[in-house]
Formats: C-alpha cells, sequence, structure tokens
C-alpha cells in the first residue's frame, strides 16, 4: 500500500496546477478553476470571461498576424499589440527618407494610418470534435493515423469555412489526440498601422535585456482593423470603415499594488508539459545546444553589417530580431532544465507510471518503445538542426533550395510548356523578394561557416556524398580557408545575383544551367542527401513518439480519472486565459527583484549612440521636466514601464492583453525571466514571472513623446 501511495503521488506531480499554472481553455474552465480565481481577486461572471450568446471579453481578443496576440481597446476598432508584434509590417512600411522603425510613427487622423498585409482572426466560435476525429482515427497509429486526421480535419475544415476567404479553421487537438476541438474564426484583412514609438524605446535593452528582469522596454504598437460599409470584413479599400467590435477592453490607469490579480488572454504557441525524460534529455544534450550555437553564429555576422548602416540594420532588422529572439531563450531554457533536474524529476514520474502499468498490456511496454524510439533517432537529430539553422540559415541557401522544383519540372517530358513559363514567373518572383532582403556579405560569411561546422560536428557518415572531397579538392591554397573560399565561389558566380544569368536561365529554362549553378548544387547536396537518408527516420520517430505520447497521457488519466476536468492541455495557438498575481520574486539568494521598473529607471540605462540603450532627445527633455501627464503612478511620483505577474503564458502571447480583476487592461505581455525559461516545457512556481509594458507607459509615449493625444482619447480610461 506505502509503495503504491508514493507512486500516485509522483504521478500526480505531472498534473498539479499551481495557482498561477495553466493555459485554459476559457469556454472549459469548470467550477473547481473558476472559484481558485475567485479566490485569488477575479470579480467577473463566468459569462463576462466567455460566452457564445453575448459579448464578452474573448471577442476583444485577436489572433495578430502569424503568430501574435493582439487586442481591441476602442469602438473603433484600435488594437493594441507588441512592437515586436508589428515589426515586420513597421519596416515594410519604412524607407531610408521615412524610417518609422527607427523615428516612430503615429498618424495624425484615420487618413493617415498606413495599410499593410497584416490580418486578424476573432474566434466565432468552438466546437467539440472528439467524437467525430476519434471515431475516423479508429485504432490506427503512425502515418496512417496522421494521414486519417488530415483528411477528417480537411473534411470538417471545409464543411465550416467552404470558399469563404474571410473564414479560417482549425481542428487542434488536445492531450496529445485524446481530445479534438473545432475553431471558428473570422478573419479581417484590412489592418493599418496607427503608430509606434521609436525602435529606441520598443527594442530598448535590444538583445542584452531580452528575456530579462529589471526590463525597460515600451513594447507596444497600435493598429486597426477595418471594414466594409455593410460591417463585413474586405480587403484593404479607401470606403472601408473602422471595425465596430462585439467587445473592446476598458483601459485603467489606476495602478496597483504586489500581490493584486491578474490575467491574462491570449494564444500561446507551444508548450510540451508532457514531455517525457527522453525528450529533455535530447533536447539539453543536443538539439537546443546545437541551435544556440548556429544561432549565435549567424547572429554575429549580421549585426556586423547591420552596425555599419543603416540601410542595412533596416532590411535585416526584422529576421535579426527573430532569430535573436529565440537564440536567447533555448539557451536560457537549456541552462534551467539542467539547473532543477528536469530529466531526474521526469524519470521519477516515468517509474511511477511503469509501475502502475505492469499487467496492464495497453501500457506497459511504452517507456521500452519510447527507449528504442530515441536510440535509433538521436544519433541523427543535430543533423537535422544543421540543415534548418545552418545550411539553411543561409538565405542563399534557403533560395536556391526552391529550384529543386524547377529542376523537377525540366526534368519531366510530360510537363507543358506553358507550366514552364509559368514557373519561371514566379521564380523571378521569388528572386526579386530574396534579393529585396538579402545582405550579401552576411549571408556568405554564414555559408562559410555553416558548411565548416557541419564538417566538424555531424557525423561523417551523414555527409553528403562527395561534397567535402570535391570542396577540398578545389579550394586548396594552404593559406586560405577552403571554406570562405567555396563561400565567396557561389557568391561571386551564382546565377541568383546575376541578371544576365538570370534572363537567359528563363528565357531557355534547361537543366546544363542548373547543373553548372555553384549555389544550387550545394543546397542540392545537402537537401538531396537529408530528405534521403534522414526525413524518413525523422518521420518514423515522430510518428511513433506521438503515439506513444498519446498513450501515455491516456494511461495517466486512467491512474487519475478526476483530473481529465481540471487539468490543462498544452498550448498549441489556441485561445487561453490564465490568471495569477502582479509579484515580486527573489532570484537567488540575498537578491529581490521589485514588481515593477520606472522612467528613471530608462533614463537611468540611457547610454548616447548605444545601439541597445539610446534614447530619443524629447524621451529626455520630458523625463527632465517630469511631464508625466496623467500616467505618472501616485504613489511613486514616476511612470511604471512595466511589471511583473505570475501568469503562465510562452510564445504566441506576445500583445496579450494583462487585465486586473475588473477585466481591464493594465499592460501587455512581451517576455518571461530567465531564471524560468524552461516553461515550455516545466513550469516554475516560485520564479516563472511575465514581464508585461504597463499601459501607462503606452499612453505616456503615445500621448507625451509621440503628440498623438486623440488616440488616447478613443480609450474608455477607467481613473
Amino acid at each position: 500500500m506505502k509503495k503504491i501511495f508514493i507512486s500516485l503521488a509522483l504521478v500526480l506531480t505531472l498534473f498539479r496546477s499551481y495557482a498561477d499554472e495553466g493555459m485554459w481553455l476559457p469556454m472549459l474552465l469548470g467550477q473547481q478553476v473558476y472559484n481558485d480565481m475567485v479566490k485569488r481577486g477575479l470579480k467577473l461572471k463566468p459569462e463576462q470571461l466567455y460566452s457564445i450568446n453575448r459579448s464578452s471579453i474573448k471577442d476583444a481578443i485577436i489572433i495578430f498576424g502569424g503568430g501574435c496576440t493582439g487586442e481591441i481597446v476602442s469602438d473603433q476598432g484600435l488594437i493594441f499589440t507588441n512592437h515586436h508584434c508589428g515589426y515586420g509590417a513597421i519596416a515594410a512600411a519604412s524607407s531610408t527618407q521615412n524610417n518609422y522603425l527607427q523615428d516612430g510613427f503615429w498618424a495624425s487622423d484615420k487618413s493617415k494610418e498606413i495599410s499593410s498585409n497584416l490580418s486578424v482572426k476573432f474566434l466565432n466560435r468552438i466546437e467539440d470534435a472528439s467524437t467525430k476525429v476519434l471515431s475516423a482515427l479508429g485504432e490506427s497509429q503512425g502515418a496512417e493515423r496522421a494521414q486519417k486526421y488530415s483528411k477528417v480535419m480537411g473534411e470538417i475544415i471545409k464543411e465550416v469555412v467552404g470558399s469563404d476567404e474571410y473564414k479560417d479553421a482549425v481542428v487542434a487537438s488536445m492531450f496529445k489526440g485524446n481530445q479534438f476541438f473545432l475553431f471558428v474564426y473570422d478573419v479581417y484583412k484590412d489592418i493599418r498601422l496607427v503608430g509606434n514609438p521609436p525602435e529606441s524605446i520598443g527594442k530598448f535593452g535590444g538583445d542584452t535585456d531580452n528575456w530579462e528582469w529589471p526590463r525597460h522596454t515600451g513594447d507596444f504598437s497600435v493598429f486597426r482593423v477595418y471594414m466594409n460599409k455593410e460591417g463585413k470584413p474586405a480587403k484593404y479599400s479607401a470606403d472601408n470603415v473602422p471595425l465596430k467590435p462585439k467587445y473592446y477592453l476598458p483601459v485603467s490607469i489606476k495602478g496597483f499594488k504586489d500581490g493584486d490579480y491578474s490575467m491574462i488572454y491570449g494564444y500561446p504557441g507551444g508548450t510540451n508539459r508532457y514531455e517525457t525524460s527522453f525528450g529533455v534529455k535530447l533536447a539539453t544534450d543536443i538539439t537546443s545546444p546545437t541551435l544556440v550555437k548556429l544561432r549565435d553564429m549567424r547572429l554575429k555576422f549580421m549585426f556586423a553589417e547591420m552596425k555599419k548602416s543603416a540601410a542595412v540594420k533596416l532590411q535585416l532588422a526584422s529576421n535579426y530580431a527573430s532569430i535573436a529572439n529565440y537564440w536567447k531563450f533555448f539557451d536560457g531554457e537549456t541552462k534551467q532544465l539542467l539547473k532543477f533536474d528536469t530529466y531526474g524529476q521526469k524519470q521519477k514520474v516515468e517509474a511511477s507510471f511503469n509501475d502502475w502499468a505492469k499487467g496492464k498490456p495497453a501500457y506497459e511496454n511504452i517507456f521500452n518503445d519510447y527507449a528504442s524510439s530515441y536510440a535509433s533517432w538521436t544519433p541523427y537529430a543535430k543533423h537535422r538542426q544543421y540543415i534548418n539553422e545552418g545550411i539553411m540559415g543561409s538565405p542563399l541557401m534557403a533560395y536556391a533550395s526552391s529550384w529543386l522544383s524547377v529542376e523537377a519540372m525540366l526534368s519531366n517530358p510530360n510537363v507543358k510548356a506553358d507550366d514552364i513559363s509559368k514557373a519561371m514567373e514566379a521564380a523571378t518572383k521569388s528572386r526579386k523578394a530574396f534579393l529585396a532582403d538579402e545582405n550579401k556579405k552576411s549571408d556568405q560569411s554564414i555559408l562559410a561557416s555553416a558548411v565548416a561546422m557541419f564538417y566538424g560536428d555531424v557525423d561523417k557518415s551523414q555527409h553528403p556524398k562527395g561534397f567535402y572531397e570535391d570542396l577540398f579538392k578545389n579550394y586548396n591554397d594552404i593559406d586560405q580557408n577552403p571554406y570562405k573560399l567555396f563561400a565567396a565561389d557561389v557568391f561571386a558566380n551564382t546565377m541568383a545575383f546575376d541578371d544576365a544569368k538570370w534572363k537567359a536561365f528563363t528565357d531557355k529554362p534547361n537543366i546544363e544551367a542548373l547543373k553548372n549553378d555553384p549555389a544550387f548544387n550545394a543546397a542540392k547536396s545537402f537537401i538531396v542527401n537529408y530528405t534521403s537518408t534522414v526525413t524518413p527516420k525523422y518521420a518514423v520517430f515522430m510518428n511513433k513518439t506521438s503515439d506513444l505520447g498519446r498513450l501515455y497521457l491516456k494511461g495517466l488519466f486512467e491512474m487519475n480519472p478526476t483530473k481529465m476536468n481540471s487539468t490543462y492541455p498544452d498550448a498549441n495557438f489556441t485561445m487561453r486565459v490564465s490568471y495569477g498575481n502582479i509579484k515580486s520574486y527573489n532570484p537567488k539568494d540575498a537578491v529581490k527583484y521589485d514588481f515593477y521598473c520606472t522612467l528613471s529607471g530608462v533614463a537611468s540605462k540611457y547610454v548616447k549612440g548605444d545601439y541597445e540603450f539610446d534614447l530619443p532627445s524629447k524621451f529626455l527633455d520630458l523625463y527632465k521636466a517630469k511631464d508625466f501627464g496623467p500616467y505618472a503612478d501616485k504613489k511613486i511620483g514616476d511612470v511604471v514601464v512595466s511589471f511583473i505577474t505570475t501568469n503562465d503564458i510562452t510564445g504566441g502571447n506576445s500583445g496579450s492583453p494583462v487585465l486586473d480583476a475588473n477585466g481591464n487592461l493594465i499592460g501587455l505581455a512581451f517576455d518571461g525571466n530567465y531564471e524560468a525559461l524552461s516553461h515550455k516545457i516545466t513550469f516554475d512556481s516560485k520564479l516563472n514571472r511575465t514581464i508585461c509594458v504597463d499601459v501607462r507607459y503606452v499612453l505616456w509615449c503615445i500621448d507625451k513623446l509621440g503628440g498623438a493625444k486623440h488616440i488616447v482619447d478613443e480609450l474608455k480610461l477607467v481613473q
């Protein structure tokens, strides 16, 4: 009996939901979770959080762009989100003459707002699709199950969406394929930039402060969603009018104190809280360190060129920011997983599961099968990272690899000339986009280093056949680096950069031109080798571990059947709500971090002309004059720039609204803290903090720094 008790206690640690832990589906909160929210300070009724019959908070929360969250904050469709979420649109609207990224932008009225290629999605409804999906899947496994899932998912979506381009739907898997929900969205495609602070505000602190607390970044931008005059979603038109939303968030400038309730809505992208010890070990030993190493290399070469000119900085800014963000994340995640022995903790849970599973045929061999599957895949895991983050981390290689489809078409005698002509038109369009973003100097260095690092780090038996033999044969000057010579030759002779060669090829497409192109040959060598040797093994590995993960979760719920109704599924970019408190913390012995940062802290970090810590002169003038307007915190006499909460979030929550107990907007979530970057795999109840830009700082930047009080006047302020 004692052994059974200890075993179950260990398993329950996997399902344990601390008050602050959990990314909950708002329509399935359950009474137990709702009661805990009220106990923590919530003042709202369940139907105010989520309702299908009346307007509720969920109607103000949007998917912004491809991977962020935003919120509607006015009755005229005004959107708040993070600066880094709007970064690409701001960069696209900028030029060296009108550098809105560098200098900031505020539309003086709606006619001056700038159109973008962004879209946003409003959640229309959610339906339980488990019965239909599971019935279609039956007892199938592996690749067959994946194919059946894709088929039934497509059928469900087609039935709901049809040909309506302003509708979208997703059939999302929960608990590793044990439940399924259909999410239906309304899509709006006329999204306009209303304003953004200068990059020195929106990215203040740069990579140095990324994932760190204290943090003084004004990470916000402002957009607006438009509809046609009939009140329907529409593409951009000068005749469109601002959206009249079902619900928008009031904005509180009252302030808060340590311990106050906080709630975050949004679209967290992905967690793997039910990962096994095998997955943790693979991540800490191979995949994450390799990713960090390769991204570090790419960032170094990009940054060296970005420092040289404003034009290059603007050109590479969006891509650099994307690479840098998760470079630091995976470095921190690895360190935290090792520090807290997550591998060992997972092993304890798995040992208790194995004790319970003895004599149960469906479950007793799960972890033997896991061990076998990981043993087969692990030797190839580094190769996969080197292709994705190294070789294809070179923009030229990624672009040249797209020519493989052209080669296949030219090699097929049955392909019609008209189809080839269309393919060449598409390739030319793709080339134009590539050249617009390409920085040859940094890319050439990336290619040379990636090829060199692949040679040294990836098992020789997995190298592309003949590639390195030819490289060392052709570039054998004893005084020169062969990898640099190789990269220089590729960049000097590929038709990707030669207009005359490209025109000759597209005018008369032929296999010989491709075979003679050094960029294509290099990309083909690595891609063909990878797809023939690694891709099949990865597919087998993913299908097998998917089956095992589904069975493992099913077994855990059988061990403790009451837990399924009070346990949250992994994040998967579906709407979630998390709750907790604004709270200071102690990251290490003798150190305490307060729960907020101020304008004074921003000024104290200022370094004139610095890439990460410069500030606009107007900012400094306003600060020196203590011109804080109504946005200063009454207790401290300063503007609160940022604050921290105990909320559970992850990537995709960027731009999410941080709400008080009454559902008023008090900030925008934009980051996590370095001490708890293991949060995708395990939640740390003591150290986990969400870093949020205070809405009062947002309004101060709009009003005082940007001179755009008309935007603030749109809001429903709670004072």
